[in-house]
């Protein structure tokens, strides 16, 4: 791997991270109460796990992290609309979301899945007066931000059009 290609992707990751923050906290921002700088973190961080090598695992990479915000998102709406926050809770949430994706074979949706309960619920335990529904919906759409940052920068990139492994 050549110079320039071994600072194409930390300045890829940094780009896409900084763009996805300010503009999670942007939109974050816009619903009061409801924590801009988790919006803005939760957004940079999707932009960071999404970011690949190549545009394919990026793109692949995107799938996972929208559907499985998608699960975790809704599992963790649900379980805060019937019960308080409580750290066995969280857990037996995020056991119940990873067993969903498994159930439904997506098992690798699993993994982000679960970060998304984490993250809604322990965001949702910052502030119990938030909306649980609200509160999911705000970090899937951060979610969705950051990945869409993530795929826009690998598409726009110089010398990150390779549809390969990365190696090429």
């Amino acid at each position: 791997m050549n110079s320039p290609e071994r600072l194409r992707i930390p300045a890829e990751i940094a780009v896409a991270a900084l763009v996805a923050y300010l503009l999670g906290f942007w939109f974050t921002g816009l619903f009061p109460g409801y924590l801009p700088k988790i919006g803005g973190l939760w957004s940079a961080i999707s932009a960071i796990v999404v970011t690949q090598s190549s545009r394919r695992e990026t793109t692949s990479s995107a799938s996972l992290r929208i559907l499985g915000s998608a699960i975790g998102a809704g599992a963790s709406a649900l379980y805060l609309t019937l019960l308080p926050f409580h750290p066995l809770g969280m857990a037996l949430a995020i056991f119940a979301t990873v067993l969903l994706c498994t159930s439904i074979h997506i098992p690798s949706h699993g993994r982000l899945a679960a970060i998304t309960v984490l993250v809604v619920m322990v965001t949702g335990s910052l502030d119990p007066k938030l909306s649980p529904g609200l509160n999911a919906l705000l970090r899937f759409v951060e979610s969705c931000i950051g990945t869409g940052v993530a795929v826009l920068a690998v598409r726009l990139w110089p010398g990150s059009g390779r549809e390969g492994d990365g190696n090429s």
